[in-house]
């Protein structure tokens, strides 16, 4: 599923990084995997290529889930760090 980012980061060295990020909280080796196993956790028709057919709903919960549980496991990274640095 090779679709290009149009996010920009501020660091944007931070790439390889964010995409091991989302390979991790979406349990698949590979961040560009991410996307379908998500979609098949959550039933959701996803496949490579064109999805024109998905509903704007379902697309969200996709990357809503992604995006979520990268956001949890920053936080509990930066939990765990300031707990280190006490």
């Amino acid at each position: 599923m090779a679709k290009r980012n149009r996010n920009k980061l501020l660091v944007p060295e931070s790439r390889q990084q964010l995409d091991q990020l989302k390979a991790k909280v979406s349990g698949t080796s590979k961040p560009e995997d991410a996307a379908l196993e998500v979609a098949k956790e959550l039933g959701i028709p996803l496949k490579e290529g064109y999805n024109g057919k998905l509903t704007s709903e379902e697309a969200g919960k996709v990357g809503g889930r992604i995006g979520g549980n990268m956001v949890k496991e920053l936080v509990r990274m930066a939990q765990e760090s300031i707990k280190k640095d006490q």
